[in-house]
């Protein structure tokens, strides 16, 4: 049995939330709280396995509420996010912090019982509580002299390069990607191309904080945008992305042809797309994530003579779509997350 406290300053969010989760037999709701201060002090005595955690809130928010958790308790933490812009600023601060996953309320509150949503608060609660929660430290330590180096970064964006670098990722991806990114070097000789299972806006501040952190440049995709070297495209929330070819170069394509098994963008589109790509060295990386997406691009990605890599269970938050991917035979390299940076580098030249 999963013991879950909800915490929403909210009373009808509570209460929905409550319903939704007890209509599973392995999940028990044993209490709410309003805020993170009633949260903090109930912890101790309710003794959940998973706490539910608005970021919102007034007394003390979301962000505070979770740093405690984290540093006192190491509890499993869903955020329920807003889709706004500060809701995504907010929600990605809450996964670097250590939130395992999140959830977005609905404009409607009333659509958060809708049958997509029950299943998806259902299935990210039952993934979450089987997480192991780490203290997380600073994970680049030499961002002010990557800094430095950003000046130098339009000396190379017009030269040629050698390589793609395509990735796919799902639950745990914005911290991975934040272990790898911004320590890839400006002049390296590649272009990255990204997808993250977020919603429409959450994408944006991943690339803004990504880029703000990092040596080379990173931007969400756009429709028809050539790729260049040092820069790392994430594709847009509700938009698959794909890689096609003219000659020597290579652009982004965006679409919204149907999801794939509930999701848009997905890491096979992409992969299979770049897995056609004539001419330049190809790498295929499937980071943490829930799931088994990826599974069917890396195949095809490595039909193609692309080297591929999956992350290690020992560094994932969930280890589904590594495990996926991995099980086709297709992978040539498991690697821990912190040992991935330097296998692209090593592989791509600068």
């Amino acid at each position: 049995m999963i013991k879950v406290l909800i915490v929403d300053d909210s009373a009808l969010i509570r209460k929905i939330i409550t319903d939704i989760l007890e209509e599973d037999r392995e999940i028990k709701v044993i209490g709410t709280a309003k805020d993170g201060k009633e949260a903090l002090e109930k912890i101790p005595r309710l003794k959940p396995d998973l706490i539910t955690l608005d970021i919102e809130m007034p007394v003390m928010d979301g962000i505070s509420t979770l740093k405690s958790i984290v540093e006192k308790h190491q509890i499993p933490v869903v955020m329920l996010s807003s889709l706004t812009v500060k809701g995504a600023d907010l929600t990605l601060k809450a996964l670097e912090i250590g939130a395992v996953d999140f959830i977005t309320k609905p404009r409607n509150v009333f659509n958060i019982g809708s049958k997509d949503e029950k299943n998806q608060l259902i299935e990210k609660v039952k993934m979450a509580s089987k997480t192991k929660v780490k203290k997380v430290g600073v994970y680049n330590r030499n961002i002010e002299k990557i800094k430095e180096n950003t000046i130098k970064r339009t000396d190379y964006i017009d030269k040629p390069y050698g390589s793609i670098v395509a990735i796919g990722t799902s639950t745990g991806g914005p911290k991975a990607l934040q272990e790898i990114i911004p320590n890839l070097p400006y002049n390296i000789n590649a272009s990255i191309v990204v997808v993250q299972h977020m919603p429409a806006g959450f994408t944006r501040s991943l690339a803004n904080r990504l880029n703000s952190i990092s040596q080379i440049k990173v931007k969400e995709g756009e429709n028809g945008e050539k790729l260049k070297r040092g820069y790392c495209y994430i594709a847009p929330g509700d938009f698959h992305m794909s890689v096609e070819q003219n000659k020597r170069d290579f652009f982004i394509k965006l679409d919204k042809s149907s999801p794939i098994s509930g999701l848009r963008p997905t890491a096979d589109v992409l992969l299979k797309s770049v897995s056609k790509l004539n001419g330049i060295k190809k790498i295929g990386i499937i980071l943490t994530g829930m799931g088994s997406d990826g599974a069917e691009g890396i195949s095809q990605f490595k039909k193609s003579n692309g080297y591929t890599i999956a992350e290690s269970e020992e560094s994932c938050v969930v280890f589904g779509m590594p495990k996926s991917a991995i099980n086709t035979g297709k992978i040539d390299l498991i690697l821990p997350l912190n040992k991935i940076k330097d296998e692209i580098i090593k592989w791509v030249g600068v």
